[in-house]
């Protein structure tokens, strides 16, 4: 199987990176890219009830986050909903693509499972050495989450 490097490929990577930040961001802009995108997926995959759940989700977990009981990412269980969420996001836009969905699915995984680590350990250094207040660095995370989100809903 020969990789293209196009731009669904572009795509699924980011939204792996958004699942390594924040587990319930990838579902999302994904669902907002498919919604402006003409393809023959399941409608219930562009149902409003679906999108409002997701979302729904996804602020809960920008909540979540910042409390001081939220077991740390690099937790087996928070990485392997991660790497789900990318895997999912990445197929999804794959096959909207008329690609490969298990090809979007490996990179979208790959990447969450990178950017679960580089951005826990960015955020940990970051608020070591500046002596900043953890869930204020986590603003920052939601805020590049949110931006990054928008920018490939954009690209859609």
């Amino acid at each position: 199987m020969k990789l293209i490097i196009s731009k669904s490929f572009w795509q699924a990577a980011a939204l792996g990176v958004l699942a390594g930040m924040r587990t319930a961001s990838a579902p999302v802009v994904a669902g907002q890219m498919l919604n402006k995108h003409q393809s023959q997926l399941p409608k219930f995959i562009k149902s409003s009830g679906l999108s409002l759940a997701l979302k729904t989700f996804a602020i809960g977990e920008f909540v979540v986050d910042k409390l001081p009981s939220t077991p740390n990412r690099i937790k087996p269980a928070g990485i392997a909903f991660r790497c789900l969420s990318g895997a999912l996001a990445g197929a999804g836009i794959y096959k909207a693509s008329g690609n490969n969905a298990v090809t979007g699915a490996i990179i979208g995984s790959v990447m969450a499972f990178g950017s679960t680590f580089g951005s826990y350990f960015l955020r940990k250094r970051l608020v070591e050495r500046n002596h900043i207040f953890d869930p204020m660095m986590g603003a920052v995370e939601d805020a590049l989450v949110i931006g990054g989100g928008i920018g490939l809903v954009s690209t859609a």
